[in-house]
């Protein structure tokens, strides 16, 4: 068993991490050979996809092609090799095409009346404004008076390219759906922890939310998969804001970093369920195996620093590869070696408790500290860093 990686950036980080995990031999296509996923895959074909040259050359025999980029021109090739090889293409575009755009996507959730972040200008301060189709945190700028944001405002060119609703504070929440038209199943609740420019920074599960939340945020998730009538997987994503579960946006593709913790957790490899799917036509019930304590983060060391950042960082420090029991954390996606002195890692932490998996990540950051010579006082692992 063969599976296609289109992409190997983050998301591709992610389908080769559980592709693996399945026991699946891994390709990745990228058109650049120094990207994380290639350090972490079986095999590397370096190629470009573009509407004249949808089919790679020199391609190996594949069973499953997983896109995991957001490039729609890209997405459409890929599509094009697919069905022109017969090979299963385990992505929903229409889907995708609605979720790509937060002007398509917010005036569906309005169309089926779900609780969200009030539009600007009725919303009052303070405000965010997002690009219409950036993925991510990507050029997302948050106003707290009214004359910083007119003078942005009067300097864009166009506006029917943006989203400006209201800002709001509050814990964040993750959840996937996976499935096709009228067999669908909600899966794990993650927790989600933003750095300073709204960049996912660390997961946790299970979820902080209570039980009868967690039911309405699934309720909320299957109701939006019927509507759009997913093919595949689907992310969800709330912010939690006076007992008020609101909608922030959703994306019609394979995650990053959540079906990580997911897997972790509880054993539900999304991958191998996506495969399940397009492969078999396989919706069998999908139930966890276990439920444990895990805290996925992203760790960069940086010349004398050292500190917790959104999933970003990853991108930039070449291929990355898997350790495991790495520093004392029980896994790692990192670019590590001795000779470095800047490197990044995706640090896993698990436990029977959330107490357990508090002392390993203490550790593993002391023994970091120890790595690198240097001395914080008593407390060589500082508050900020761990929270």
């Amino acid at each position: 068993m063969q599976v296609a990686v289109i992409g190997g950036k983050l998301q591709g980080v992610e389908a080769v991490y559980l592709a693996r995990k399945a026991g699946w031999e891994t390709l990745v296509i990228d058109r650049n050979p120094a990207a994380p996923a290639v350090g972490m895959c079986d095999h590397f074909l370096e190629f470009q996809f573009s509407l004249q040259q949808p089919v790679p050359k020199d391609c190996p025999k594949v069973n499953l092609i997983i896109p995991a980029v957001e490039d729609i021109d890209t997405l459409i090739a890929v599509k094009m090799w697919a069905e022109k090889e017969n090979i299963p293409f385990a992505f929903d575009l229409d889907a995708y095409k609605i979720s790509n755009s937060k002007l398509t996507s917010n005036t569906l959730f309005q169309k089926m009346s779900l609780t969200m972040p009030s539009p600007w200008p009725g919303c009052g301060l303070p405000f965010v404004v997002k690009p219409d189709q950036a993925s991510g945190s990507e050029g997302v700028k948050v106003f707290y008076n009214s004359k910083a944001f007119l003078n942005w405002f009067s300097a864009q060119q166009k506006m029917d390219d943006i989203v400006i609703q209201e800002y709001i504070e509050g814990p964040s929440y993750s959840i996937e759906v996976v499935g096709f038209p009228g067999r669908y199943q909600a899966l794990q609740v993650t927790d989600l922890s933003m750095d300073n420019v709204f960049d996912c920074k660390r997961v946790t599960a299970p979820t902080a939310l209570e039980f009868e939340q967690i039911c309405r945020f699934k309720k909320m998730a299957l109701a939006i998969a019927e509507e759009i009538q997913l093919k595949g997987i689907m992310d969800v994503e709330v912010v939690l804001n006076k007992d008020e579960l609101k909608l922030l946006e959703i994306d019609a593709r394979l995650p990053s970093q959540t079906p990580m913790a997911v897997y972790w957790s509880t054993g539900i490899n999304m991958v191998e369920v996506l495969g399940d799917f397009f492969l078999n036509d396989d919706i069998r019930h999908i139930k966890p195996n276990y439920e444990r304590f895990v805290v996925v983060e992203h760790l960069r060391v940086s010349g004398d620093s050292l500190e917790i950042c959104g999933e970003h960082i990853m991108t930039g420090e070449g291929p990355l590869t898997i350790r495991k029991d790495f520093l004392g954390a029980d896994e790692a996606l990192t670019s590590f070696s001795s000779e470095k002195k800047c490197w990044v890692a995706t640090l896993i932490f698990a436990g029977d408790t959330f107490e357990h998996v508090a002392v390993k990540r203490q550790n593993c950051y002391e023994q970091v500290y120890e790595l690198f010579h240097r001395s914080c006082g008593d407390n060589p692992v500082s508050n900020e860093l761990l929270h």
